[in-house]
């Protein structure tokens, strides 16, 4: 049997508010925390976190890999397996599992004694159920299969008995375990899997084997969570396998930041969710915590569109890839939480490698190519080619708080180069529009758990999300990603990771600006105990709040 730790590269987030927390060493039933003084969890009490809203609805396949709605799923439902915050996989429902030699054929063990909230066992049939949802999901009913599930290679998923299931591939799949740790792969009880979209829309019936059940809800407004008294199969990676310690956790919904914010500092409110980057350092000299967390996946970038006017000349992309100063980004907009990105994905992914060199700070470089394929530097301040301006409108992406900032300095470094960038503010409700348009760069923050999935990501590979819109036009990017999700060990996978970054920032498909830290999280000095897991999402499970 496979050891049920898979090993991944540990990285320290958070080096300022977090430096600041106590870490607590596990030791009987007292969790593994990151603490602000009290060593002693209270049971009891009551959390209430503000978060912006949840406008994307409650049909599990759609809204729990939100960065919204993905923070309560996380307290109504389990996973298979657990990815922390340093990237290890460690064992949840599934204990412990098997993996063949060429990575097809895994077998899961699960817990025994493990029941959804509505009486039904967590067990083998229960769990073939998610999977083949995850994988396949069901068109002719509206429910979509999980992004990031590898399906295009799956074949079988069967129960060989009351506490094990056998998952088959056609192909090997390195990235299957982990991916089972992905906030989209939630479990959920047989009943809501087989209900309708109308009827899985209702938050309430829609049972999961978490920590906490809903106790009340109103649409918009605050959404209410009791403790499932019963709850006894915590993650053993939190140090933590009781119930939870708070009585309830309640989320309400406030859309204006600053009002989160002053409402946590008034005492009015326990957790925050986004502040500003600039306010960090106030916030934590009056005693209060910020955390910044970064999860497993891309950097904060541009991807980029290769078919449409203008990136689809190589020297307006080789221009936005050398003209960004991305240290002036760090030292104006950010505190020492954020890092400089390396490559395209985050530094927590075991296979990001540094290929600054090949997306360095040239304004040469940026405008000599621009000179030579014909764009001119005109009396505007602007350069023209064929009597077209070259501009760009982007959209600063509503789910970063610190993009729009980000976006008025890029502006300011850009027009050096010549290239007029156009700003517009788009809501969350609104960006998914925005995306369907294709413009020529899009605002990324995306999470994912295995480098394995970045094949399905950037290609259009057995189905996948073609970002640079390039189809089956690059043989190289296509072979790179066939090698990268077909590999059978994770030694020469790494090793064609490598040669895919490489390549793919040498093209300019991929613009990075920041190592991304999409959620942060202002908490009172009252609360204790919250952990975070590889997606950056607050886990409350092992929190407390001090009388």
């Amino acid at each position: 049997m496979n050891s049920p730790i898979v090993k991944r590269r540990s990285f320290l987030t958070g080096t300022g508010a977090l430096a600041a927390l106590a870490i607590l060493t596990a030791c009987g039933n007292k969790p593994d925390v990151e603490s602000t003084g009290s060593t002693s969890p209270v049971r009891g009490g009551a959390l209430t976190f503000l978060i912006q809203g949840f406008d994307a609805g409650w049909i599990s396949s759609k809204t729990s890999i939100s960065s919204y709605e993905g923070n309560l799923w996380g307290h109504l439902t389990d996973k298979l397996v657990y990815v922390n915050e340093k990237g290890d996989v460690n064992p949840w429902i599934a204990e412990s599992w098997d993996e063949n030699s060429d990575a097809t054929e895994f077998v899961l063990h699960l817990k025994k004694g493990v029941t959804f909230s509505d009486g039904t066992a967590v067990d083998a049939k229960a769990v073939v159920e998610n999977i083949n949802a995850w994988a396949v999901g069901d068109a002719d009913r509206g429910i979509a299969k999980v992004g990031l599930f590898p399906s295009a290679s799956f074949e079988s998923a069967k129960a060989t008995d009351a506490a094990t299931v056998k998952v088959r591939f056609s192909s090997s799949t390195l990235g299957f375990i982990a991916t089972l740790g992905y906030h989209g792969c939630i479990l959920l009880a047989p009943a809501t899997l087989k209900s309708s979209t109308e009827e899985q829309a209702d938050l309430a019936k829609n049972i999961g084997s978490g920590p906490f059940m809903l106790k009340s809800w109103q649409q918009g407004e605050s959404y209410v969570l009791q403790r499932r008294e019963d709850y006894a199969w915590g993650p053993k990676a939190l140090g933590y396998s009781g119930p939870a310690y708070l009585d309830t956790l309640t989320y309400k919904v406030v859309r204006d930041a600053s009002v989160r914010t002053s409402t946590v500092l008034s005492g009015q409110a326990d957790v925050s969710f986004n502040v500003e980057p600039q306010e960090i350092d106030s916030l934590i000299s009056q005693g209060f915590s910020v955390s910044t967390p970064r999860y497993l996946g891309f950097v904060d970038g541009f991807q980029v569109n290769t078919q449409t006017f203008p990136t689809n000349q190589a020297s307006v992309r080789q221009a936005l890839q050398h003209g960004i100063d991305r240290q002036e980004i760090l030292s104006t907009i950010y505190t020492q939480d954020w890092q400089a990105a390396s490559t395209f994905i985050q530094g927590t992914v075991p296979e990001a490698g540094d290929f600054a060199d090949h997306f360095n700070f040239d304004l040469k470089k940026a405008t000599d190519g621009l000179e030579k394929d014909g764009w001119t530097l005109e009396s505007d301040g602007f350069r023209h080619k064929d009597g077209k301006l070259l501009e760009i409108t982007i959209a600063a992406n509503p789910y970063v708080p610190s993009d729009k900032a980000m976006d008025e300095l890029i502006a300011q470094q850009l027009q050096r180069v010549g290239i007029k960038l156009n700003l517009k503010v788009i809501d969350v409700a609104n960006y998914s529009a925005w995306q369907n348009n294709e413009p020529p760069l899009l605002h990324t923050s995306r999470s994912f758990v295995d480098v394995g999935t970045v094949a399905g990501i950037l290609t259009n590979r057995n189905g996948g999300e073609d970002w640079f819109k390039l189809g089956d036009s690059d043989e190289k990017l296509n072979k790179l990603s066939d090698q990268i999700a077909q590999a059978k060990n994770r030694k020469d996978r790494a090793k064609v990771a490598n040669e895919l970054q490489k390549y793919v920032l040498d093209q300019a498909y991929f613009i990075p600006l920041v190592q991304l830290v999409q959620r942060l999280y202002l908490s009172s000095p009252k609360v204790q105990g919250i952990q975070y897991n590889g997606l950056a999402y607050a886990n409350f499970y092992t929190a407390w709040v001090t009388q």
